[in-house]
């Protein structure tokens, strides 16, 4: 064999392992972990879910548009996309295609010629794939099917059409609801999903909720629900705002952490994320646009307190990035796409954080992880909670002001302890030294009057999880996929 055969196998081989390296499902369909609590792939890979909100990217991006912010969302370490798939009766995309040409009937759906709606959302779908991504699809907005706009019968045949379209691409993960309770038209979301059921065996479903609510609330035994979604919403403490039907009590709404303890409750037991917390930059409780902003040092908050709660994982949302704003396309809330596009929003600090919490729980064991909070003693409420989970040889430990930590470091094996400080702005761990374990008491010094918010990380000295001379946490996220030379 000469030499230049041989490197050339030797080149097809590193971008055959590159292409893989962005493409997950290659360990195999996702599945519920033995205990329950978790998603994996089908050869024991974990699957931590990392999502990003993009619901209006059907609808108001283009083709290189749509690219770009993949890309972008591939670079930031996420691997879901939660999107509307329709937001109304019929949708229309940015090139004037609707969604339902012929109605419900989509015996014609794919038009010689044309370039519709749904060969759109292929694209997407097939520009997420080779990033590395899964979409998450809503199939159709809630607020649609509460006003009467699909019935069980078009139900149906939509489900038909979805599960059919595409049941063999290997990045769906479907969603039924879409920000409403599932005692509103329950016969419709139940037509819906057994009917994708039927076709499609290769692919999980859950349902988005309304706010403040989880989604076993209704659905905890329906045999299509694969894992639950809560949505934590996006109010304040004390933010009320009049609602007869409050479903939590007072001067709990930032308190995210409670679901998850809430739908593990419901039985049989099954996997659960906050799918919908508080937006970075969106106004608090929506809908005042003179109220104060979300930011990056909020979104982490969540996204911690759920992980660290039991959650499989999270999702962050921008309020421009997912309604996709951009000059000419006004607001809900807040200020319209002339003030800050979605794409000027990708640089806001919080998109590109949530990496490192993914990172995070990846760098230990998965699935012996469990929420633990008698690690912590003396704990406070509010801001001033400290929210801890632990495997058997690790604690992780997340501190939102700064408080003095106390911590039985007990809880986990080995009569020394390795210590860290990891800053989730950027990854970085600081080494604090090996202690004997007991009950520590540890204080943070503060060095500005920001937020600086951040985990403790405590690991039985023999084990060697991260190395004392570490500086960050190494990177699991997006690999380019290599470009064929011999294109």
């Amino acid at each position: 064999m000469t030499m230049k055969k041989i490197l050339t196998i030797a080149l097809m081989a590193v971008l055959t392992m590159s292409a893989q390296a962005a493409q997950p499902w290659s360990n195999g369909r996702l599945k519920v972990s033995d205990n329950q609590r978790y998603l994996q792939f089908e050869n024991g890979q974990p699957f931590f879910w990392q999502g990003e909100t993009g619901w209006l990217l059907p609808e108001r991006l283009d083709r290189a548009e749509a690219e770009y912010y993949l890309l972008r969302c591939a670079e930031a370490g996420y691997n879901v996309v939660q999107v509307q798939t329709m937001d109304g009766v019929p949708s229309y995309n940015i090139y004037g295609q609707m969604s339902l040409p012929d109605g419900w009937d989509f015996s014609k759906i794919n038009k010689p010629g044309v370039y519709g709606y749904w060969d759109h959302l292929d694209y997407i779908i097939r520009q997420a794939a080779d990033k590395g991504i899964y979409i998450g699809m809503v199939a159709i907005w809630g607020g649609l099917v509460k006003a009467g706009l699909m019935n069980v019968e078009q139900a149906k045949a939509y489900g038909k059409f979805l599960a059919t379209r595409y049941k063999d691409q290997p990045n769906i993960i479907w969603i039924m609801g879409g920000d409403i309770q599932g005692d509103i038209k329950p016969e419709v979301w139940q037509a819906l999903a057994t009917t994708i059921k039927s076709i499609d065996k290769n692919h999980p479903m859950t349902y988005h909720p309304r706010g403040r609510y989880t989604s076993a609330h209704w659905w905890a035994e329906a045999e299509w629900m694969d894992f639950h979604m809560f949505q934590s919403g996006h109010r304040k403490y004390g933010q009320r705002m009049g609602n007869a039907d409050y479903p939590i009590p007072d001067n709990t709404e930032e308190d995210n952490w409670m679901y998850v303890d809430s739908t593990w409750a419901y039985k049989p037991m099954k996997p659960v994320l906050d799918a919908e917390p508080s937006y970075e930059d969106i106004p608090m409780g929506l809908h005042d646009k003179n109220e104060a902003r979300w930011q990056d040092y909020d979104v982490r908050r969540y996204a911690y307190w759920s992980v660290f709660a039991g959650s499989f994982g999270h999702t962050y949302g921008h309020n421009a990035i997912m309604q996709m704003l951009k000059p000419g396309y006004p607001t809900s809330y807040g200020d319209a796409g002339d003030v800050k596009t979605w794409y000027q929003a990708l640089r806001d600090p919080g998109f590109s954080q949530m990496q490192y919490l993914k990172r995070l729980i990846l760098t230990f064991p998965f699935f012996d992880r469990v929420p633990d909070q008698t690690i912590i003693v003396d704990n406070g409420k509010q801001y001033d909670r400290l929210i801890a989970t632990r495997g058997n040889d690790y604690l992780l430990v997340y501190n939102y002001n700064g408080r003095t930590m106390k911590l039985d470091l007990t809880k986990i094996s080995g009569e020394k302890k390795r210590v860290w400080w990891m800053n989730p702005t950027n990854g970085r761990l600081t080494y604090l030294g090996e202690v004997d374990s007991k009950t520590q008491t540890f204080r943070y010094h503060p060095s500005s009057l920001r937020i600086e918010d951040g985990v403790l990380i405590a690991i039985d000295s023999t084990k060697d999880y991260i190395k004392t001379d570490q500086k960050e946490l190494s990177a699991d996220g997006y690999q380019p996929k290599a470009r064929d030379l011999n294109e």
